[in-house]
């Protein structure tokens, strides 16, 4: 019996190979249709704001005023660009430097440590930034230039969130870097900045704008740190002095009472944060696939 039983032990394998790979397939594909469903529901309930209103009135009406049917977006698209825009400038030089640091400068021991605070500054919930920014940062800048709510310290809250996942990331993809690639550089002679701009940056630099892709995609869809520290006014600014709403913030603060078309604007503003990410990836990849001379 035990001859017979062993005789059937090779068909085993190949039966929980297919079963890990249906299941993987399911996996995948249960993944692939939450996010079909969350376009399908928004563009759905998008339409009718979109079939009464028309595009245009979302870029030319002469405010976002509901109540007044008014229902003008850009101030709100251009208050989340320049937000974004200005905390990736900020954390993403920082976060790469201090990855740099940290993987090739820094001692083992100063590494580590500053790994686990980074990890932890990473854990920390967005509201927590939010009350800070709302009891620390904004008075700051009130004392340097009223009113303290602003479009700067929503930068500022943005890059001290996004901080961690530039630094992780891009310590994550140097570490990477083959270490063939260093021992050839050691062999030719170069020294360790040479090796780095020319060797491990260039060898890492998908790595590194996957970390700073992420990094825009948390800063284009976060909201409770920016409702709180940004002003909620909405208007184009005319420096980083002045208090704006996100599309985001806009959404938190006006779907629990939103009926109508207004409720259906609302639902377009979240189609232009999917059109933002949808350029920001497809943008990331062609300059991935763009070839760079070293």
């Amino acid at each position: 019996m035990f001859k017979t039983w062993s005789s059937s032990i090779p068909s085993f394998p190949y039966h929980r190979d297919q079963l890990l790979r249906w299941a993987l397939w399911s996996c995948a594909s249960i993944a692939g249709l939450i996010l079909v469903f969350i376009i399908l529901f928004l563009i759905l309930e998008s339409v009718p704001a979109l079939r009464h209103l028309g595009v245009n009135r979302f870029m030319f009406d002469p405010s976002w005023h509901p109540g007044e049917n008014t229902f003008n977006l850009m101030p709100m698209i251009l208050g989340t660009l320049f937000t974004t825009i200005g905390a990736i400038a900020l954390a993403g030089p920082i976060g790469f430097c201090s990855a740099l640091f940290c993987h090739c400068y820094a001692p083992p021991r100063l590494a580590s440590l500053y790994g686990r605070f980074i990890e932890l500054l990473a854990g920390i919930p967005s509201v927590v930034f939010g009350f800070w920014g709302l009891v620390v940062l904004v008075p700051l800048i009130n004392q340097w230039h009223p009113p303290g709510p602003s479009m700067l310290a929503g930068i500022l809250i943005l890059a001290m969130m996004i901080l961690p996942t530039t630094s992780l990331l891009a310590q994550s993809s140097l570490a990477q870097v083959p270490t063939e690639y260093l021992r050839g550089a050691a062999a030719l002679g170069l020294g360790r900045w040479a090796t780095l701009r020319r060797v491990v940056i260039p060898a890492a630099k998908s790595g590194l704008w996957t970390a700073a892709l992420l990094a825009t995609g948390r800063a284009l869809g976060e909201t409770m740190a920016v409702l709180m520290v940004c002003g909620n006014v909405v208007q184009i600014p005319s420096s980083i002095f002045d208090p704006i709403r996100t599309l985001t913030a806009n959404m938190a603060l006006e779907m629990a009472y939103a009926v109508d078309d207004h409720r259906s604007a609302l639902f377009v503003s979240g189609v232009v944060l999917l059109l933002m990410v949808l350029i920001l990836v497809t943008a990331a990849n062609w300059s991935n696939r763009v070839p760079r001379h070293v």
